[in-house]
């Protein structure tokens, strides 16, 4: 697959839960995030195209004294997970508001999984 993306993805440490607003029922985890959009792990496929409200379960300690995000979002594609029992769905947000992008920038910030850091120690083992 090509790789459009605008912006680079947001490995995150957590895997915080997304339901569909309207009828509780559990979308996908989260995987990955940025500011244009994220992928989600699911059991179930989604329609590409699709707008689909959603609601994020924020982890704690809670962000802008936030449990939850709330915000609309279009299905880009879905695709199998090499688990086949799993899909990986990629979402395209628009329209943000100022709080829900200050609540998406302190979850990357905060739950990024950054693959440069240093060791734990910087001296000889044999110190």
């Amino acid at each position: 697959m090509d790789e459009r993306r605008k912006l680079p993805r947001k490995y995150l440490m957590v895997y915080s839960r997304v339901f569909h607003r309207e009828t509780g029922q559990i979308v996908g985890y989260l995987s990955d995030l940025n500011h244009l959009g994220a992928m989600l792990i699911s059991d179930d496929p989604q329609p590409v195209g699709i707008l689909l409200p959603l609601r994020f379960d924020l982890p704690e300690p809670h962000l802008q004294g936030q449990n939850r995000l709330s915000l609309d979002a279009r299905v880009a594609w879905c695709s199998p997970d090499l688990d086949p029992a799993f899909f990986n769905i990629g979402l395209s947000f628009s329209g943000l508001d100022e709080k829900q992008s200050k609540i998406i920038q302190m979850l990357i910030e905060t739950y990024e999984f950054r693959r440069d850091v240093p060791p734990p120690f910087s001296g000889s083992p044999l110190d």
